[in-house]
């Protein structure tokens, strides 16, 4: 196969039997990230044709298979990952990681099952048996809330990625939202538009994702020189309820807050409602912020600023790794944190940035 068939038929490149990208890249004078692009079918015009030459004739005499897009390859004939789910229907996140994976699996022509195990173990064990034959590269566990898990034998016979969740013997892959990273963006971002008082309102106790977002919080304060005040965190339960609820005992404070992090978005339409009632206008008497990015706060008024959680991105780097183990890339299990992307809405503009809209208006 010649360079001008890669680049007339529009071929992509798979490994057949795990030889890793940088013994390509060895074999073929370049780096890594030039092999990666090339056995892609990356289009870049960076790259001279004798380059790619190069790296195709490597990745030949490595034992590479080039394929049409589109054309099922897997390792071994094992054509299926399986994600197991614990929930769907309660909140967006698993349907989230779903997706992502999914969409990476038909990128690399592998097909993709999901089953609802409501966390009960037999049913996850019957529905891998009700599978029968099917060939299977590999699954995927998910968990609604980021948290602990113990996989059942009829899962850990396989090859495994926890998403949102861990195993206590660190014995599987796991990817886990960036929660401590995101909590300290949170702040810091508050922080930074000149708010000197922040009031937290945390999520459910005892639950990781609430652990790991205060903790950020309080990483934000101490590396800024701000004294942590207890007051100013109040409990909550993820609901509407807790955040109007804790944001009006936080407003009724001698010296209350004029900025509100709350740990998700649902309670920051609580946030939102309590600081109406009280005749207080956001961001002009009190900034707003949340965490998640769900689909309302973009349509809050003002819009809110909020922090990705991102299953979608999780998702997809679950089949990466199933993919990796299956041309043997892996030696031991990894933990991997996945950044929550800010995204700046109106709820934490700035007077300046206020004024400037306000004139722009008129």
């Amino acid at each position: 196969m010649t360079e001008a068939d890669l680049a007339c038929e529009d071929f992509q490149a798979t490994l057949a039997f795990g030889a890793p990208h940088h013994d390509g890249a060895a074999a073929a004078g370049v780096s890594q990230a030039t092999v990666s692009l090339v056995l892609s079918g990356g289009k870049s015009g960076r790259l001279a044709d004798e380059t790619r030459k190069r790296v195709v004739e490597a990745a030949q005499r490595l034992g590479y298979k080039f394929v049409r897009r589109g054309q099922r390859i897997a390792p071994g004939g094992q054509s299926t990952i399986i994600f197991m789910a614990d929930e769907t229907i309660t909140d967006p996140w698993m349907s989230l990681a779903f997706e992502g994976a999914r969409d990476k699996a038909l990128e690399a022509g592998i097909n993709m099952l999901m089953g609802v195990s409501h966390g009960d173990a037999d049913v996850e064990t019957n529905i891998l048996a009700g599978l029968g034959n099917l060939p299977i590269l590999g699954l995927i566990y998910g968990t609604i809330l980021a948290r602990q898990v113990q996989i059942p034998q009829s899962l850990a016979r396989h090859r495994l990625v926890l998403v949102n969740c861990y195993d206590p013997e660190h014995q599987f892959h796991s990817i886990l939202p960036g929660d401590v990273l995101g909590g300290r963006a949170a702040t810091e971002h508050l922080l930074h538009r000149g708010r000197t008082r922040i009031g937290f309102i945390n999520g459910q106790q005892g639950v990781d994702a609430a652990r790991d977002r205060l903790k950020g919080y309080k990483q934000a304060l101490s590396s800024n020189d701000v004294p942590f005040d207890p007051a100013l965190v109040r409990p909550g339960n993820w609901e509407p309820s807790a955040g109007y609820q804790m944001t009006r005992e936080l407003m009724a404070l001698d010296n209350p807050p004029d900025a509100i992090f709350c740990a998700n978005d649902m309670m920051a339409v609580g946030c939102y409602d309590a600081l109406r009632e009280l005749g207080l206008a956001v961001p002009d008497d009190v900034a707003v912020i949340g965490f998640d990015d769900r689909e309302i706060a973009q349509y809050m008024h003002p819009p809110l600023t909020t922090l990705v959680l991102p299953l979608y991105e999780m998702g997809r780097a679950a089949v990466e790794l199933l993919l990796d183990d299956a041309g043997g890339l892996h030696s031991s299990p990894s933990r991997i944190k996945v950044e929550c992307e800010l995204v700046e809405r109106q709820s934490t503009s700035t007077v300046a940035q206020l004024t400037e809209r306000r004139l722009a208006a008129r």
